[in-house]
């Protein structure tokens, strides 16, 4: 399965880690992977991870690039991060098709999986 670009060390996933709180922040704009607090490695160690940034991408490309930004902002004021349909949407495929992104290895448990920001957010 072909991965889009992964930006390690990028200036928007920063800032996207200090809005959110967070030790690690993978976030995609348009078909490229951001990652800040993480490396490439460490990202793609993680299949759920990878699959649910992937569903991100399937996003932006169904809804363009101003599409997902604004419904992605708007609804983040509406509901809260946690409660974002994008992101909600994004964890669902993230059960769904972590097997896709594991590469023959075994599912990680939930204790060495990235952790999702609470629902407070």
């Amino acid at each position: 399965m072909d991965l889009p670009r992964i930006v390690e060390n990028s200036p928007f996933a920063r800032l996207a880690r200090l809005k959110l709180g967070a030790r690690t922040v993978a976030m995609v704009l348009g078909r490229s992977i951001h990652l800040s607090g993480v490396t490439r490695e460490e990202f793609l160690r993680d299949p759920f991870w990878v699959a649910h940034e992937m569903e991100h991408i399937r996003q932006f490309a169904q809804h363009g690039r101003l599409g997902f930004l604004v419904r992605y902002l708007r609804d983040w004021v509406r509901h809260g991060y946690y409660h974002i349909p994008f992101e909600v949407e994004a964890r669902a495929a993230a059960e769904r098709d972590a097997h896709l992104y594991a590469a023959g290895r075994p599912l990680p448990a939930p204790a060495q999986r990235h952790p999702t920001p609470k629902a407070n957010g």
